[in-house]
């Protein structure tokens, strides 16, 4: 049941469905809570959804589970991250890094960890500070160098009002870029302006009373205008791309030192079959395919006595809305686990008692 469940998470998530993702993830691990697998994932979707603490929450609880998962530090990381809690985030990522030497996101998120360490200290980056221009004369030519200007004060960078991130899927590739009460009208985007042969997205914000913000990136590959679209929520932006090409972007920019990677092909499929897409992942999992077999072992599955009543149970319960689950739960943990009921607006408002069989006593377990 529980591998089940994950499976549907992982494919909610793919899909972009956190919320359900998130839901499902949680239903796993009532099943199985010594699985750190399942709380590095649900950590994912609650950063996904913006919820922090509670990814911080999971990252936690898989480390305790398994020291040794490397993601799970990645995913404490990133979460302490989008709070500014970056001394915390780089202690994460160091850890990670230990464990999964060859992965590069480990050394490039403790390289911006450190620079805004130092933003917020007030100190200038290192690579700054080794580029500075100064208009020192030295002493002994003092006086006979005439009409040299003042030294300038060179000032601290500003920290940037908002930030960026991105991921991607097959078809597309999500641009976020975090800022907090931005109205609509304020938020300017054009996609894929052509300047020198390249593709360039182009996003202006000009909100009252805050800095203007500009962001231009060179974009890695070709989108299609007329399929991208962008939301202003209450905290970000979203950005949706629509990629020209089915290829995996190995960065948001254009450079010149990343090759361009093939083009895939994606095999033509009969109209009545769901396209297989290519995925970004190094292995792709067909989650089609696992789903189909898992609900055709359950149909072929022949239960009798307890396993069929239990069976019975958690198709209610999938089936089941939120309030009918919530009843469900709650009457089964306050009866002893002698009465299940689906109706919320009964259960809800008073404690639900123990109700044995004919001939039978109700006894509490002490733990």
């Amino acid at each position: 049941m529980a591998s089940a469940l994950e499976t549907k998470a992982k494919e909610a998530y793919f899909d972009d469905h956190f919320e359900l993702a998130l839901d499902l993830y949680s239903q796993a691990i009532e099943i199985n809570p010594k699985k750190a697998e399942l709380y590095a994932d649900r950590a994912q979707a609650n950063i996904k959804l913006n919820n922090l603490p509670e990814a911080v929450a999971d990252a936690n609880k898989a480390i305790e589970l398994d020291p040794s998962m490397s993601k799970a530090y990645l995913r404490k990381a990133t979460a302490c991250m989008k709070l500014e809690e970056y001394q915390t985030a780089k202690a994460a990522l160091e850890t990670g890094a230990a464990l999964a030497p060859e992965e590069s996101r480990f050394s490039k998120l403790i390289k911006e960890c450190e620079e805004r360490i130092a933003e917020e200290n007030g100190e200038l980056p290192k690579e700054m500070l080794e580029e500075v221009p100064t208009n020192v004369v030295p002493v002994k030519d003092v006086s006979s160098v005439k009409d040299v200007p003042d030294p300038m004060t060179v000032a601290a960078p500003t920290k940037s009002t908002y930030r960026h991130e991105f991921y991607q899927k097959p078809e597309e590739v999500v641009v976020t870029i975090f800022a907090k009460g931005i109205p609509r009208e304020c938020v300017k985007v054009d996609y894929g302006e052509q300047i020198v042969s390249c593709i360039v997205l182009s996003v202006a914000v000009n909100a009252p009373g805050k800095d203007a913000y500009h962001f231009q990136p060179r974009l890695f590959g070709k989108i299609i205008p007329d399929k991208c679209r962008y939301d202003v929520l209450s905290t970000k932006i979203e950005i949706r791309l629509a990629k020209a090409e089915p290829i995996h972007w190995t960065s948001l920019e254009f450079s010149m030192e990343v090759a361009v990677p093939q083009r895939i092909n994606v095999p033509s499929v009969a109209a009545n079959q769901r396209p297989s897409y290519p995925s970004s992942k190094p292995k792709r999992v067909d989650w089609d395919k696992i789903e189909a077999q898992v609900k055709k072992e359950e149909k072929d599955e022949k239960l009798d006595g307890d396993a069929a009543l239990n069976k019975f149970f958690r198709d209610i319960y999938q089936d089941a809305d939120e309030d009918a689950r919530r009843a469900m739960q709650k009457s089964f943990v306050e009866s002893n686990g002698t009465v299940l009921s689906t109706n919320w607006k009964e259960v809800g408002v008073k404690k639900v008692e123990g109700s044995p069989p004919d001939g039978m006593e109700l006894k509490k377990w002490e733990y």
